[in-house]
């Protein structure tokens, strides 16, 4: 089983695989001897770049790790939520449509981070929570730092249809339920980390 890891940095992204497994017409290869992940955001954000970035390794698993190591590293964790009619729960932030997530507190369990978020972010109260979807990891800056943000997605449900209140300190201006047929317009104004999440969505 191959190993890739990605870290998405605003509407790029760095994928770090081995050799010679992704095809190099439709990415940038990244030189493993220049690379610097605070350099490389600093341009994304400068020249507002939109590219798949690839840094080839023998090792993507210990590069990853050294990557986490150069950076400060803040935990997340937020949920996928479906209500009684199987719609699902997004969140406008920004003016781009998003997840509910945030930061996990000091001696919280993710799992703990994420319902408590959800339930904050939209004003409702989650009835049960499932799998974890997976971990994803993206760039911000803070204060002029660089940032890399780890954040686990679970499975969450409601079972009922309850009003949604977005949480306007956190800069969310609306929360709605999104059907299936209406994803087509969230995955057009989203990011790339929410639209790959969501990729298998029915």
């Amino acid at each position: 089983m191959p190993q890739i890891y990605k870290i998405y940095m605003n509407e790029s992204a760095l994928i770090l695989t081995h050799f010679n497994e992704i095809s190099a017409d439709l990415i940038q290869i990244v030189d493993i001897q220049e690379f610097d992940l605070k350099n490389l955001f600093q341009q994304i954000v400068k020249n507002n770049l939109k590219h798949t970035y690839v840094l080839q390794t023998e090792d993507p698993k210990a590069y990853f790790k050294k990557i986490k190591h150069s950076v400060k590293l803040i935990k997340a964790a937020g949920g996928l939520v479906k209500n009684a009619n199987s719609n699902y729960l997004f969140i406008k932030r920004l003016g781009k449509w998003d997840l509910p997530k945030g930061k996990v507190e000091e001696g919280e369990k993710m799992r703990q981070a994420a319902v408590r978020e959800v339930e904050e972010e939209c004003g409702i109260k989650i009835d049960f929570i499932g799998k974890k979807i997976e971990s994803t990891y993206h760039v911000y800056s803070l204060r002029n730092e660089v940032i890399l943000k780890k954040t686990n997605w679970y499975e969450m449900e409601v079972n009922s249809l309850p009003n949604l209140i977005p949480q306007l300190e956190e800069d969310i201006s609306e929360a709605k339920w999104v059907s299936s047929k209406d994803l087509k317009a969230i995955r057009e104004n989203t990011y790339p980390l929410i639209r790959a999440l969501i990729s298998n969505l029915d």
